[in-house]
Order: C-alpha cells, then structure tokens, then sequence
C-alpha cells in the first residue's frame, strides 16, 4: 500500500511535517502510524506467546521427556541466547530493508518452530526446538523500530512502551491461555503428553496468517514513502560505537532479562514451592506478563514526561530508580514462604518491572535517531544476554530458586547504578515540549 500524506490529511490524523504521529489515537485503523502501531502489537502479542507457549507445560513436558533440572535449564537457555543474535541481526536488517519486509519474513519463518516442537520426542529435539523458537524474541527490535519512525519525539516512548507492553502481554495470557488449552484437547480425550504438542500448533498457524497480514497493511515510512535503506554496516557501529548504547544493554537486561527469565521460571516455582495445580501456578505467573497492560505503558508515559520537564537526563534517572526498585523488590519476593505474601510482592515486581522496561525505550530512540534500527536491536539484545545470565542461577543443581531470586535481585539493584553514567547532549538528543503526554492519547 502507498498512501502518501497530504497536508488535510496531517491535520486530520495529528501528524507532523514528515508525517510522524503526535498522537496516538486507538480507533485510528487508517493511518500510516497507527496500522504499524497496531498490527506491530498484536505481532508481537502473538510471537511472545509461541516463545513462551510451552513455559506453563513445562511439568508435563517434564514428565513426557524425563527431563531433569539441568537440562530444563539449559532449554530456558536456549529460548533466549539465540535470541541476542537474532536482535543484533534483526536490527541491522530493519535499517537495511525496512520494517514490513523483516517482520513479514520472521513471522513467517518462526511459525515452522513453534508449531513443530510437538514432534520432539528426546532432550535433544526439544533442546533445538526451543532454540531455534527463541528466533522469534527479535520481534521486540522490529516492534520499537517500526513504532520509533512512525511516532514524534514527543511521543515516541509512550508509543514504543505501548507496543512493547501490550505485546508482553503475550507472555502474561500465555500462562494461563496454554494451560486451559491444554486441558481442553486432554477433555476430548487426547492423552496428555500428546495435548501439550498439539496445543502449539495454535500460535504457530496464527504467526503464519499474521506475517501475511503484516505484509499487505503496514508500510515502512509515515508518509508511504519507499524505504530508503542505510547501505553497509554503517548504521550498526554508529550504534556499537557509543558507550551509552552499551549502558543500555546492561540496564535492559537488568529488566526485560528478568522478565523474560520470571515467564520461564515462575509457574514452575509456584507449583513446587507452594504445591498449587499447573493451572493455578500459571495463572500466578501470568501476572507479570499481564502487568504490561498498562504498567510498562505507564513507563513510558512516565519517561516522556520526564524528558519533557528534565530531557534525557530525566528519562535517565527515572530508569535507574525503577530498576533499582525492582531488584528490592525482586529480593523481597524471594523471602516470602506463605502464597499470599508471595503474591503481593511477585505482583509488586510485576509492576516495576514493566516499568523499567517502558523507560528504557523512552529513551532509546533518542540515543542515535540515525541509527534506530541498530540501537534498538542492541539494547534489546541485552534482555536477553541479562536473561541467559539470569538462567545460569536457575539450571544450578546447588542454588535453590529462592536464593537465586535473591541473588538475582541484588544485582539488578547495584546495576541500576549504572545510569549516573550516562551523558547526553540534549539540543542534538531530543526536542522538548511542554505538552502533557496525557493530552498526546486519545480513543479516536
């Protein structure tokens, strides 16, 4: 599609001169930026919830596959570090070929993995499986990229914490989604150990249709422009090349990287440390993902009103208080023995967590605007490595998941620090407005 923008057409969908959105107007299906913005969220809702899907069926995958805790480990591993690959690549493709045609390819090929993971039938199977699945986590890059040259730096972070959140969503509903699904096709009479295969045929048929869609309704620019590429690996090291990108990757794993880690951790731990049902476990662990609702919108709210009252330095330090809350509370929640405790801290981190995560791409299209793609596949890169990182604490056979989730949430709180670092030169950085960001959203 071609849609090019005339100046009637700017006003009536509050674009700017270059066509970028000023606002972000949810029952707007027309415009450039926000069928990108819509479609951008519910692709990456659904590949949150094929790489995830089998996370709350990981007991019967357990018991079908005699798997023991090392190796469960080394499969929640899998599902992430390949991921830190794919963001680096998937980055740099986006500012080599646009944002439509890579999203269309990865959703397209994704799908073959996350329906085929049913015809594991050893360790090693699985193992590649979930490997080659955890491909799909680049989606977050494309996501935000799609969304930071769709939006204005006024409303750029809302609009990425948006798409991010609603897409994290994906691994809350997940938790509770797959389960029940699970239990339906057990209700018709399947056996068991062949339900959990068959349940994952579902998300990747869905990717397979979506990536279609993806293709023939989004366009790469706001004004239906052709896109016009950065050759070369130009753009990458602009990006590789900045210290404050590389701070980025260390404070997005500090946040993402245990997100990312609870979705693959936490309906097993509620299950064995509280000795609840597989559905009821699942449910409790969906509330992380489920916070992304509106908490790690509420980030990037937060961290767009701050840029425009304090510019990225305020952006900045807002990211190091909300991460430093999250490992509290993170450490807090490891010491609860009791459900109810447990869950009103596992409910608090939740929060804070998608928080941090909504801050941080509040601030990461601002870092280097000439190299969005590159940045954002870096930065995301690091939830990952945080997350590979993280599950090094869950695989050891000697460190309980209470004492690694304490661990754990120490050092997401002495990483916060690392913000005082950061240094910014606002006049080339960002645009400031006096606007509130409230006034920036509306329903029509």
């Amino acid at each position: 599609m071609n849609t090019q923008v005339d100046g009637k057409s700017a006003r009536k969908f509050n674009l700017t001169g270059d066509a970028k959105a000023t606002r972000i107007r949810l029952l707007d299906f027309i415009s450039a930026p926000m069928r990108a913005f819509h479609l951008s969220w519910f692709a990456f809702f659904l590949s949150f919830m094929a790489w995830f899907g089998i996370a709350p069926l990981m007991a019967v995958v357990r018991d079908d596959l005699k798997l023991t805790k090392g190796q469960i480990g080394n499969t929640v591993i899998a599902s992430v570090a390949i991921t830190i690959f794919a963001r680096f690549l998937t980055g740099w493709l986006c500012d080599r070929f646009g944002p439509r045609r890579t999203y269309t390819a990865l959703l397209l090929f994704g799908a073959f993995p996350v329906a085929g993971i049913g015809l594991s039938h050893t360790y090693y199977s699985f193992l590649l499986f979930r490997l080659l699945i955890g491909l799909i986590g680049a989606s977050f890059v494309i996501t935000q990229y799609h969304t930071s040259i769709m939006f204005s730096s006024r409303i750029v972070g809302t609009a990425n914490a948006m798409t991010a959140g609603w897409g994290n969503l994906g691994g809350g509903v997940t938790q509770w989604l797959m389960p029940l699904l699970f239990g339906a096709i057990v209700g018709f009479g399947v056996d068991r150990f062949m339900s959990w295969r068959l349940a994952m045929i579902i998300p990747g048929v869905l990717m397979l249709l979506t990536g279609i869609a993806y293709y023939f309704f989004t366009e790469d620019t706001p004004d239906g422009r052709p896109f016009v590429p950065r050759s070369g690996g130009q753009a990458f090291w602009e990006a590789a090349g900045d210290y404050r990108v590389w701070l980025l990757f260390l404070l997005y794993g500090a946040c993402f990287g245990v997100e990312i880690t609870m979705d693959n951790v936490a309906a097993l731990y509620f299950k064995d440390s509280f000795r609840l049902t597989l559905k009821l476990a699942g449910l409790l662990a969906s509330l992380i993902g489920m916070m992304n609702l509106f908490a790690r919108a509420l980030g990037g709210m937060m961290g767009d009103w701050a840029g425009n009252r304090w510019g990225l330095r305020g952006r900045s330090l807002l990211l190091g208080a909300a991460i430093l809350s999250e490992g509290l509370a993170m450490a807090l929640f490891s010491r609860m023995t009791l459900l109810i405790p447990a869950i009103a801290a596992f409910f608090l981190f939740g929060v804070l967590v998608c928080v941090a995560c909504g801050v941080t791409y509040a601030v990461v299209p601002l870092i280097q605007p000439r190299a969005i793609g590159s940045v954002s596949g870096i930065v995301g890169a690091g939830g990952n490595f945080g997350a590979v990182l993280a599950a090094m604490l869950f695989k050891s056979e000697s460190i309980s998941s209470a004492t690694a989730f304490f661990i754990l949430g120490n050092i997401v709180a002495v990483t916060a620090f690392c913000v005082l670092l950061l240094r910014f030169r606002e006049a080339k950085a960002t645009s400031v407005t006096t606007e509130p960001v409230a006034a920036l959203m509306s329903a029509d």
